[in-house]
């Protein structure tokens, strides 16, 4: 089992560095193996094609570290480690979110940070009343509004530090949260 996740993570190193240098769509098999030294049967016992080894790619780099033990406490810190990966790695992501597999990435992240602010809006709603519909309303909006601005970076060629990103995301989630309260101060009974 050790060396099948070595074996992956070699040709998933292999893949980030040749969509740095051409698009996704213009990368074979062959292009992959041939520059991992391994042949294609190799590669299709791992992954069943290139979507499967950019899929892996994403929800090991990015996704999974963000949601491990993500909370209302720390989701902003988990935020952050997303963010840094993809600047880190800004050409990958870059061309990676051109890709058809972008949407995909995009709806997945939509419903995991809709979820998220779910649970935020329960945590600072405290003896406070907001409707079920509403709720949903709020968590969605957020949640778009931080994807959207993510990809937005990210096809903007990640001027802003993700420091300056997460500083803009948390003032607005901050500010709309004092006013959300001020709204919704109607004691639970």
């Amino acid at each position: 089992m050790i060396d099948s996740a070595i074996t992956k993570l070699a040709i998933a190193d292999v893949f980030k560095e040749l969509m740095t240098k051409k698009p996704f769509e213009k990368i074979t098999i062959s292009d992959i193996t041939t520059a991992c030294g391994l042949n294609r049967q190799t590669f299709y016992y791992h992954f069943s094609d290139k979507y499967e080894l950019l899929n892996w790619i994403f929800y090991n780099e990015a996704i999974t570290p963000f949601m491990q033990e993500l909370s209302f406490d720390n989701w902003s810190r988990k935020l952050f480690g997303m963010l840094n990966t993809i600047y880190t790695n800004s050409r990958f992501y870059s061309n990676a979110l051109k890709t058809s597999y972008g949407e995909e990435f995009k709806d997945y992240m939509h419903r995991v940070s809709t979820n998220v602010f779910l649970s935020v809006i329960d945590h600072v709603s405290g003896n406070y009343v907001i409707p079920d519909d509403d709720k949903q309303f709020i968590a969605e909006f957020f949640s778009y509004g931080m994807i959207g601005t993510i990809v937005a970076w990210v096809q903007k060629g990640m001027k802003d530090t993700p420091q300056v990103v997460i500083a803009h995301i948390e003032n607005l989630v901050n500010d709309c949260q004092r006013l959300a309260i001020a709204r919704y101060v109607r004691p639970k009974n």
